[in-house]
């Protein structure tokens, strides 16, 4: 992933294809589902802050839970939904119809040319996906915010810059990155488990995805438990 000479004009080709596949083509769907769930997130944190007489705390709960991880969590699952079981079932295909030995016996390296563009596809699509998901959800969060709770713009901005902090970033971009390689990573591995028959594709779908959204969790608990660490130490 690291060596430059990895990407020539093919390999190049295949991630371009990928990101618009997976990044591009999503686009409206995943706008949509931006702005529907980060005014109900929004709406519903701010609703309970106010009851409980905690409205302080608003812009600590929008940067530390909508940002740091609801965000992440809504894109991964949307992009695994769509992505990763594409992913797995083209794997699990080719090597059912002997096209990955095809492309061997061409001297053609499968890691460069077939696994390499989709798995930094991933990565990429799961760390832009998520700061456009965050950006959209504050930029809606601005507007109920101004009708439900009458908060002024300077004062929206000014809550969000003081409840930022770079250790919850840092983290939430390491933790989009390790989703992005699993992923697709995961689907990959049981696609190529798949045999001969054709009857094997779904089951090593299935099998695929269910590890998929284990990791996702797994990851998510990792998250919180070094987040909680770092807040411990500073």
């Amino acid at each position: 992933m690291f060596d430059p000479r990895a990407y020539n004009s093919a390999v190049r080709m295949v991630l371009i294809n990928q990101m618009y596949f997976t990044s591009i083509q999503i686009l409206p769907l995943f706008l949509s589902v931006a702005v529907i769930s980060g005014a109900i997130a929004i709406g519903m944190i701010g609703q309970y802050l106010t009851n409980l007489g905690l409205f302080g705390y608003f812009g600590q709960l929008l940067m530390g839970f909508v940002v740091t991880k609801f965000a992440p969590f809504i894109t991964v699952l949307l992009i695994a939904l769509r992505s990763s079981s594409a992913v797995n079932a083209e794997i699990a295909v080719m090597k059912v119809n002997k096209e990955l030995n095809t492309l061997n016996v061409f001297r053609i390296d499968v890691i460069n040319y077939l696994f390499l563009p989709r798995i930094l596809c991933g990565i990429l699509s799961v760390v832009l996906l998520s700061w456009l998901f965050s950006i959209v959800v504050l930029t809606s969060g601005l507007v109920f915010s101004a009708l439900l709770f009458n908060m002024s713009i300077n004062d929206y901005v000014t809550v969000l810059l003081t409840s930022a902090k770079f250790s919850d970033i840092i983290v939430m971009l390491i933790n989009c990155a390790t989703m992005g390689f699993f992923i697709i990573m995961i689907p990959i591995r049981y696609g190529m488990r798949a045999t001969d028959e054709l009857t094997s594709i779904p089951v090593s779908v299935l099998q695929g995805m269910v590890n998929v959204f284990i990791a996702i969790m797994i990851i998510e608990v990792v998250s919180l438990i070094v987040m909680s660490l770092i807040e411990k130490l500073i």
